[in-house]
């Protein structure tokens, strides 16, 4: 950690620290870093506020495009899945889109490890995103989140769920603590009351713009890293929710992690470098682009599974394929990765009824088994999954 640059910012402190490194059993004498409140006012330049402008129209075509689809929801199953494989991976946990859609119909003792884990994040956020429908962002929300991420992995600790009560570090390749790349605050009162701080700013009814309060707010949180694990995926989810709750999102199908995690070390370089210069305005450019792009892309997306379903029903009516056959193809972009266990209790029939349909559409090219056995068989719709993947 640059000591020397950290001692300057503007926009916090540096804290003296001395402990006992858990991964090393070394002692060390150390500073983390607290970073001040954020600011009641932001002033930006101009070009910033042009960014600010530009990814706030495109969230708002976006909203707009979701609701051409005549379930709009249908969509945020698809995007919840897209954004926990690319969140993960920016956090060094990698699975294959598929291996995850495929993986929610394995018991847990059946995933691979980076499965489940990814699958924790996914129960995570629709948790979320029913909550935040009717009630803030809060602490025992967060926590609750945080729970779910690192539940049966080696993150679980006694803390889970609750502000870190150690202290942590972020990169410098397994050293210790004076090896880091950044030393967050350490545990106690100042933490707990700059995460208090934190929840207050982004909750609260001003004349900040949003995009400005989800840029800062990230910056602020990952700062504080107010948990001992799941800090990264956490802080990108709330992003989104602050869009849902602010109704600026009516579907939670915004995408930013995949962009980020492209450029990895630029998003981190940015984070830091807020805490060194207090300068936001080249972070806040960073962090529109991403939801301008991710917005575009989405649009994009949405405009590719409505002409894929129109020509689907096409294809359909022309074979006088009719009843729970039609039903499950309308659901397709919602349940690209299907069992007919899952189509039998979403359409009401019966296993025997569903696997009929399911085999009606195998027959017409829309539906495709990817397990090659004669039990517990899942399928897949190829064209659609070519659309939606990351």
């Amino acid at each position: 950690m640059d000591l020397e640059a950290l001692a300057a910012s503007p926009v916090g402190s540096l804290i003296t620290i001395k402990g006992v490194d858990g991964r090393s059993g070394k002692s060390y004498d150390h500073k983390a870093y607290l970073p001040d409140p954020l600011p009641d006012s932001v002033p930006l330049q101009h070009e910033t506020y042009g960014a600010v402008t530009e990814a706030a129209a495109a969230i708002a075509r976006l909203d707009q495009a979701a609701l051409l689809l005549p379930v709009p929801s249908l969509l945020a199953r698809p995007a919840i899945r897209r954004e926990a494989v690319s969140t993960s991976a920016l956090e060094g946990t990698y699975a294959a889109f598929t291996d995850v859609l495929e993986g929610e119909f394995l018991s847990e003792a059946d995933r691979s490890a980076p499965v489940a884990e990814v699958v924790n994040y996914i129960q995570a956020a629709e948790h979320a995103f029913e909550w935040i429908s009717q009630y803030p962002l809060s602490m025992g929300l967060l926590g609750t989140l945080q729970k779910t991420l690192v539940r049966g992995t080696p993150a679980e600790k006694t803390d889970a769920g609750r502000v870190r009560t150690i202290q942590v570090c972020i990169g410098g390749g397994g050293g210790g603590i004076e090896d880091a790349r950044f030393v967050p605050a350490p545990p106690g009162d100042q933490l707990v009351a700059g995460v208090e701080a934190w929840l207050e700013w982004i909750g609260r009814n001003d004349d900040v713009p949003l995009l400005v309060k989800m840029a800062l707010g990230h910056y602020q949180f990952e700062t504080l890293h107010p948990f001992a694990d799941g800090n990264g995926r956490l802080g990108r989810l709330i992003c989104v929710l602050q869009l849902v709750w602010r109704r600026e999102l009516r579907v939670p199908i915004l995408n930013i992690s995949p962009w980020l995690e492209r450029r990895r070390k630029e998003y981190q370089d940015h984070l830091l470098q807020c805490s060194i210069t207090g300068q936001f305005d080249e972070w806040i450019r960073f962090f529109c682009q991403a939801v301008s792009v991710q917005s575009a892309s989405a649009v994009e997306k949405i405009d590719a599974l409505h002409e894929w379903k129109e020509e689907t029903m096409s294809s359909l009516r022309a074979a006088r394929v009719r009843g729970v056959a039609v039903s499950i193809a309308e659901q397709l972009i919602g349940y690209p990765v299907i069992t007919a266990t899952l189509a039998a209790e979403q359409h009401g029939v019966t296993y025997q009824a569903a696997n009929a349909a399911i085999r009606r559409l195998v027959s017409l090219g829309i539906l495709r088994e990817r397990t090659g056995r004669s039990y517990g068989r899942i399928f897949a719709a190829p064209a659609v999954l070519a659309i939606i993947e990351p």
